[in-house]
């Protein structure tokens, strides 16, 4: 198809005609099948939901048709109506549209869906076996067409993947609101989200799904480089060799950085992933070394790459539980072990269990769902067994914010500490990410660059290397180990070619480091050196998410299962400039689990994007620092502090501290 044929697809929206049916394509990594959950009456509703989208007299040709995918897949994709072009992130000129903060957007969209990047692409869903963009194909051709009309003085309203419709705002507006899944929360367990999902008025956004953000595995790269190399400054005990050996499980979507980060970070890295098209993906893309699908033989590679000091990361074709207990029958000694599996999802994909084949845990999943959960529940209690008795030889092991430790506990194991409340093992933000960067303001900022351009990505890496340089020469000594990390970061991006899907990066900058990167952009915008540039981050921050078992693990004064601070961030980017902005239940660690919000800026060297950035970006990170400040956070006051130092209009409020021998009285 050529561009022009494109713009017109995308113009058109959902086609006046029935498309061609379209072949199921077995070479591309589907989704599972979902669970039977529906009533026969809520099957009924679920046809009634999807044909809403269609003229009455096409109802009789596509019910069929629809019925069978939901009998079929446990939910109505609607695969006919699929676009016939090539789904990636296009440079923004190729866009139709009136608003350039609408093409950005589409562009965004498109990226999320790229085959390169989507974990499911057919199935609309990004990452995490359930993160989704949209719930069906007519929501994308609808979504399409509203932002190819839209002007700057309107905003289009998302209802967890279905437009609700173009609405009169006005510039300095969202272009875009997003909520997924925002139900009452007495409705927030898995089986509502099955129900509602295959209903089609709900769906699980993840966290940059469903918001448009995600930029592939690049995303968590520089966030898991970080929690390595700060574990592995942890480290005082080992085997006595120099390289460490990190060992955890998952290569799909956001977990298939975790190689790449090891071997930024000098370890051995064994990841674990029973899905074969996503081990393969990976490898092919360049981001695991090699694969391993046979026990001995990985121990010894593990052995070979000990003795030979190497940095390398191997992916095992297999179940991680089979790993650690392998590694302790043959007395493989793991420095660092976690897991990065899609436990927020484990009856539905998220984790398949030792002892079952994948087409045998799919078939199970979808047909005897209880039995599957007794499965995933068995291999969790084997899995924390595991690692306890490499925990007990001296291994550190992290939760890393997949909900692992939470299901393992649901599932009986033993990872409660003598209290009973507490977990035997931190997550990776109570002991490295929460005090050494979120408190302190540290967050995965990133960026697009519009045009395609990679001369342009080497620009914006050049822009924001130099930026963080200058601002290390005033940095406080707090904030040193940070600054050198993110320097470190940005000098090798290129190296370590971390680009899957759009022109993208990422780096954990504070707020004096956002706007001011932001500032370079757009300065550089305005004299043509490089082209239009979208900001976003990460939900996975400082001041965006409410989430108890991660984001907000270190706060210790008992507002940890609040979510204030998400719907504040989000409203407060919605009125200071975002262009597009997003709150979701779910994500990360499952739904109901989790509130967390996020954004998307387009920077196009005017004077309002100047205005805008430094409004948002300001807010945005000091709304989570005044927060974790309220909770006592030390490096958090620091922050907040210094920040109140640096804007006189920032007053924030401070907490007074008690002395321990006062309450020791009571």
């Amino acid at each position: 198809m050529t561009i022009e044929d494109i713009k017109a697809d995308i113009c058109a929206g959902i086609p006046s005609a029935i498309p061609a049916k379209k072949e199921y394509d077995p070479t591309i990594n589907h989704a599972p099948k979902r669970k039977d959950i529906l009533s026969k009456e809520e099957k009924e509703l679920a046809l009634r939901n999807a044909l809403r989208y269609f003229p009455k007299e096409q109802h009789a040709e596509l019910a069929p048709e629809f019925a069978e995918e939901l009998k079929e897949y446990g939910r109505i994709y609607m695969y006919r109506y699929r676009p016939d072009y090539k789904m990636y992130a296009r440079p923004i000129e190729e866009y139709p549209g009136k608003c350039e903060q609408a093409k950005s957007i589409m562009l965004m969209i498109q990226n999320n869906l790229d085959y390169a990047v989507a974990q499911h692409p057919h199935e609309l869903i990004t990452y995490g076996g359930n993160g989704a963009v949209f719930q069906n194909w007519a929501q994308y051709r609808l979504v399409m067409k509203y932002l190819s009309e839209m002007t700057d003085e309107q905003t289009l309203v998302m209802y967890s993947g279905h437009p609700l419709g173009l609405f009169p705002s006005h510039k300095d507006a969202p272009r875009v609101v997003v909520t997924n899944g925002m139900v009452i929360p007495n409705y927030s367990h898995q089986d509502d989200w099955e129900k509602m999902n295959a209903l089609g008025v709900s769906q699980y956004g993840q966290m940059t799904a469903g918001s448009y953000m995600y930029i592939g595995p690049q995303g968590i790269v520089h966030g898991t480089t970080i929690t390595v190399l700060n574990a592995c400054r942890k480290l005082t005990g080992g085997d006595g060799s120099n390289r460490k050996v990190f060992v955890t499980a998952g290569l799909g979507g956001m977990s298939g950085a975790q190689p790449k980060a090891g071997n930024i970070a000098g370890v051995i890295s064994i990841t674990a992933e029973v899905n074969p098209k996503a081990t393969y993906t990976r490898h092919s893309q360049g981001w695991v070394d090699e694969v391993i699908e046979d026990l001995d033989e990985l121990c010894t590679r593990v052995r070979k790459a000990k003795e030979n000091d190497e940095v390398v990361s191997i992916a095992y074709q297999g179940n991680v539980v089979d790993v650690w207990e392998k590694f302790d029958e043959e007395n493989i000694y793991i420095d660092l072990g976690s897991d990065q599996t899609s436990l927020h999802n484990p009856w539905a994909g998220g984790y398949y269990p030792a002892g079952l084949g994948l087409e045998e845990a799919n078939e199970m999943m979808a047909n005897e769902p209880e039995k599957f959960k007794g499965h995933v529940q068995e291999s969790l209690r084997r899995h924390a067994t595991a690692v306890n008795r490499h925990t007990a030889k001296g291994t550190y092991f992290f939760d890393y914010g997949n909900a692992f430790l939470l299901e393992a506990s649901r599932a009986g194991a033993d990872i409660m500490a003598e209290n009973g409340i507490d977990f035997k093992y931190p997550s990776y933000v109570q002991d490295i990410m929460g005090p050494m960067c979120f408190d302190y303001g540290f967050g995965p900022f990133r960026w697009v660059c519009a045009s395609g351009n990679t001369d342009d990505l080497q620009a914006t890496d050049d822009l924001a290397c130099a930026v963080l340089e200058e601002i290390r020469q005033n940095s406080p000594t707090e904030i040193q180990q940070q600054m050198a990390d993110n320097i470190q970061w940005i000098k090798g991006a290129q190296e370590n070619k971390l680009v899957v899907g759009s022109q993208a990066r990422i780096l954990y900058a504070d707020a004096e480091g956002r706007i001011k990167i932001a500032q370079a952009f757009n300065k550089a915008i305005k004299e043509g050196k490089i082209g239009p540039v979208v900001l976003g981050r990460d939900h996975h921050d400082v001041s965006g998410t409410d989430s108890p078992f991660r984001e907000t693990s270190n706060i210790y004064d008992g507002s940890k299962f609040t979510a204030d601070m998400a719907i504040h961030n989000v409203i407060g980017d919605g009125f200071r400039g975002a262009t597009w902005i997003s709150i979701h239940n779910g994500g990360g660690v499952g739904w109901g689990e989790v509130i967390n919000g996020g954004f998307g800026m387009l920077l196009d060297g005017s004077e309002d994007a100047d205005r805008r950035l430094e409004m948002m970006l300001h807010w945005d990170v000091n709304n989570g620092i005044a927060r974790r400040s309220w909770a006592r956070n030390e490096g958090a006051i620091f922050a907040i502090q210094r920040e109140m130092e640096r804007t006189p209009n920032l007053k924030v409020t401070l907490p007074n501290f008690v002395d321990d021998s006062l309450l020791d009285q009571f």
